[in-house]
């Protein structure tokens, strides 16, 4: 584990409400320099509006946001990636017409915004050789097949090199082969670029294996935060989620 205990992104208190729904109660959630940091919980846990929350698709209703050491509350998303925080979507946020080298090179479009056509072109190949989608570059992004059109999710965002990249469900949808791929490529990510990520996604196994912490929410509130081992062994957790098949 890298991180060296600083800390990217911190919430104090953050709170959403609906009306009379609650969907995220007094979270502080902390993510560190370094880490893979797994943010779960059931259906309705929390989870989509906290990533909504953190990269300001969603303004709080309490409490606040603090990026890169700056108090973010409330700020719009397009401020907050260009700090260096992006985000991908459940759903796959790709331009289906276009080629996948035409996909990864919108996301150098704010980062690289003063850079020449061949530094941008450097970086689309570096990031289609890491993501395993260089023989893909000239295909149309909507023909190819599902697992691959989620790499290409993800190679838009990370063509930004962010600091923090936070990616919502990265692995449904893909076969244990696929998902074994793309969780080298996390690593990959986090240990050649120092890029910390945020990881929303319902591939426990997945999680557990990647993660250095895992926060775990339920009916809006943070139930439990520790590493793959204590989250395994916390009767909370076990109780409200993860039931016994992690000891299968």
């Amino acid at each position: 584990m890298r991180y060296n205990g600083s800390t990217l992104l911190r919430t104090t208190g953050l709170t959403r409400r609906y009306g009379g729904l609650v969907a995220v109660s007094n979270l502080n959630l902390d993510i560190r320099k370094g880490e893979i940091l797994g943010l779960i919980g059931p259906n309705g846990a929390g989870k989509s509006t906290t990533f909504n929350l953190i990269s300001g698709f969603v303004k709080p209703t309490a409490g606040t946001l603090e990026v890169f050491g700056r108090d973010c509350t409330g700020w719009k998303p397009t401020k907050i990636s260009r700090m260096g925080l992006v985000r991908t979507f459940q759903h796959s946020s790709y331009m289906r017409s276009m080629k996948v080298r035409d996909n990864v090179l919108l996301g150098t479009m704010h980062s690289m915004a003063s850079a020449g056509p061949t530094e941008r072109a450097h970086r689309v190949a570096e990031t289609a050789e890491i993501l395993g989608l260089t023989p893909y570059l000239d295909e149309q992004a909507g023909t190819l097949p599902h697992g691959i059109q989620r790499l290409v999710s993800i190679a838009i965002a990370f063509a930004a090199r962010p600091t923090l990249l936070c990616l919502d469900e990265p692995l449904t949808g893909l076969n244990q082969t696929e998902v074994g791929a793309t969780l080298d490529v996390f690593r990959q990510i986090r240990d050649e670029f120092d890029c910390t990520i945020l990881l929303v996604e319902h591939n426990m196994k997945a999680v557990m294996s990647v993660c250095d912490r895992i926060v775990v929410l339920h009916h809006g509130q943070q139930l439990a935060t520790g590493t793959p081992a204590e989250i395994r062994k916390d009767e909370n957790v076990i109780a409200a989620y993860l039931g016994k098949r992690h000891d299968k």
